[in-house]
């Protein structure tokens, strides 16, 4: 017997420059501490069934992500959380946790879209024009390994929030984040003439759709 879950967690501070890959293996770690039977893939180089929904870029927090796990014995989700919660590394933070049916779709093919909460770490005076320019252009021409394409329609929105307390101007993007069309923060602020080291970038949500399997 065996079940799929999924697990909505935070990446907090403590593991902002933590990539993508060292993020799967860092669940990987979690599982094998808890004592979980975490199901492996068959053929010569058996690799465990985990699938994270949508790359996080290094240097980036969340507070939305999700990710599923198989597992070869069907237990009681108080009884997994109570596992995975005891030896969680510093950066992971558990939300909720929910059975999945085996046969639902992989995770990026259900994500079409991400907000993000931006800090800009310096004041940028005419940001509001650069904001305009960003919504009111036809087409985004930029170029991402060597390849022309339009970053424009990858941006379904893009505000500026209310300045936080110290005075830090915000901003919330909602990007798409499709298999073949992903829009990119950093890509989004360089559009706006501002570097990604001096931007604060936090995603906040991330919008899926389920499909029947």
């Amino acid at each position: 017997m065996a079940m799929r879950i999924r697990i909505a967690f935070s990446k907090t501070e403590a593991m902002r420059y933590t990539g993508h890959l060292d993020l799967h293996r860092a669940w990987e770690r979690t599982f094998r501490r808890a004592g979980l039977p975490l199901a492996y893939s068959q053929g010569f180089h058996p690799q465990p069934k985990l699938n994270l929904a949508c790359a996080l870029p290094l240097g980036f927090t969340s507070e939305c992500e999700l990710i599923d796990a198989w597992l070869d014995a069907i237990l009681s989700l108080d009884e997994v959380q109570g596992a995975l919660t005891g030896v969680l590394p510093p950066g992971i933070r558990i939300h909720n946790i929910e059975a999945i049916d085996l046969k639902a779709p992989a995770l990026q093919t259900q994500v079409q879209s991400a907000k993000y909460w931006v800090t800009l770490l310096d004041p940028l005076p005419d940001l509001d024009a650069r904001l305009i320019h960003i919504v009111s252009a036809a087409s985004l021409l930029r170029q991402r390994r060597g390849k022309s394409y339009d970053l424009r329609p990858l941006i379904e929105a893009i505000r500026r929030l209310p300045d936080s307390t110290d005075e830090l101007p915000r901003l919330e993007m909602r990007l798409a984040a499709r298999e073949s069309a992903t829009g990119r923060p950093e890509e989004v602020l360089a559009e706006l003439g501002v570097a990604i080291e001096a931007a604060r970038v936090h995603r906040v949500q991330l919008h899926y759709q389920e499909k029947a399997p």
